[in-house]
């Protein structure tokens, strides 16, 4: 390893995988005590990277969405999806979805199964804010 510490998350994941080898390497050969010294030494190091680096990371805590709109907006987060995007994957209009998010348009049984299918919104909770 070149570095003490991680610098960018393609890093981390390259710790990750040797880590993984290692591991694997540990369980087939009967438990992590039949690992050489430099072995255990290595892996001591790079689990302490690894996680100096997931503990550098800042987390926000996430409130669970209590609108359709605001349930919309986390899985349009979550998927990494922009309006248009959402749009074509729930095979609606552009301005329907944005009629839909502003409040301007209310949900259609249509709609409604379609982001219970494609989006994977718990139905009861389409059903309870809708």
């Amino acid at each position: 390893m070149k570095t003490e510490k991680i610098k960018d998350r393609a890093e981390y994941n390259e710790v990750m995988k040797r880590i993984e080898k290692t591991l694997q390497k540990a369980t087939h050969n009967g438990g992590f005590e039949k690992l050489p010294a430099k072995e255990k030494e290595t892996l001591k190091k790079l689990s302490l990277m690894a996680e100096q680096y997931e503990d550098s990371i800042p987390l926000m805590p996430i409130k669970a969405p209590k609108t359709l709109t605001e349930m919309i907006r986390f899985k349009m987060f979550e998927m990494n999806l922009k309006q248009k995007q959402l749009a074509k994957v729930l095979e609606i209009s552009e301005a329907r979805i944005s009629e839909l998010l502003a409040g301007k348009r209310k949900l259609n049984i249509e709609l409604a199964k379609k982001l219970h299918s494609k989006l994977n919104i718990d139905a009861h909770f389409i059903l309870e804010v809708a």
